[in-house]
């Protein structure tokens, strides 16, 4: 699942995106028996920061689900108003405060397929906040489909995303390699070379590499910082060389170290 991080408002020192839930329960009474995967889904997003549920305390059938959710530690909010879209107005008004906060989320989920949303999912896109909606099958506004675009998912396919996330961050995790591990088959790869009596290339080394290192595919395998990668052979070359594990003389490698055994 491809994550679009729209997020120029970022905070500082935050290596991940902020995220908050807001859950219309009126619009969306189903989502309590999914409330373990919309937690989990929010975590592949980013660091989940506020979890909010708005409901009618005179509407009895909101009653059960709202206590569901309070059981996962959502924030349940009563709006307690015959008017109708009460409940909505507050849960507009709650995240425009969120958004506008010292602690602004940087990814917005909305639970609601209700074209009363619209506009404020407008407003948080013009604020460069990523907007995620999930609504039940049958009961959304066609015009809200269109404005959150490809982050509109119904809330049935939840377990369908998780799975695809888990996935796709299993296939992350094991072709990542550390930079010090890189070194280290770099390292090797030139010892190898040498002992073979061949060149020691840009070329020849990132193939060796590849060849010591099945999780090794390319400098884009190789974790810079904050899961940062390299993205080019010779960016990876010069961090070595400044580190001094390895030298660079007439476009060819050496391992100091090696250098230094044969002084």
């Amino acid at each position: 699942m491809a994550v679009n991080h729209r997020t120029t408002g970022q905070q500082k020192g935050h290596s991940q995106p902020l995220v908050s839930i807001y859950i219309d329960l009126q619009n969306a009474l189903s989502i309590p028996e999914l409330a373990k995967m919309l937690l989990e889904f929010s975590r592949f997003q980013g660091r989940l920061i506020g979890k909010k549920v708005y409901y009618n305390s005179l509407c009895s059938n909101q009653d059960s689900p709202k206590n569901l959710l309070k059981s996962f530690g959502f924030d349940c909010r009563d709006v307690p108003c015959p008017l109708k879209n009460s409940a909505d107005n507050q849960l507009i008004a709650d995240c425009l405060e969120d958004i506008h906060s010292n602690c602004s989320p940087d990814i917005v989920i909305l639970i609601s397929g209700d074209g009363d949303f619209i506009k404020l999912v407008r407003n948080l896109q013009k604020l460069n906040k990523k907007v995620i909606v999930f609504a039940c099958s049958g009961n959304v506004k066609q015009k809200l489909k269109e404005v959150v675009g490809n982050d509109f998912h119904f809330i049935e396919d939840l377990h369908g995303l998780i799975a695809s996330a888990t996935q796709n961050q299993t296939k992350h995790t094991q072709c990542q390699l550390t930079y010090n591990e890189a070194i280290e088959y770099m390292i090797a790869a030139i010892e190898t070379a040498s002992n073979k009596g061949k060149r020691t290339l840009f070329s020849c080394i990132d193939s060796l590499m590849r060849n010591l290192s099945p999780k090794y595919q390319g400098v884009s395998s190789v974790c810079k910082y904050r899961g940062k990668t390299f993205s080019r052979f010779s960016d990876l070359v010069e961090s070595a060389v400044k580190d001094g594990k390895i030298r660079l003389q007439d476009e060819q490698l050496f391992v100091i170290e090696a250098d230094k055994i044969s002084a």
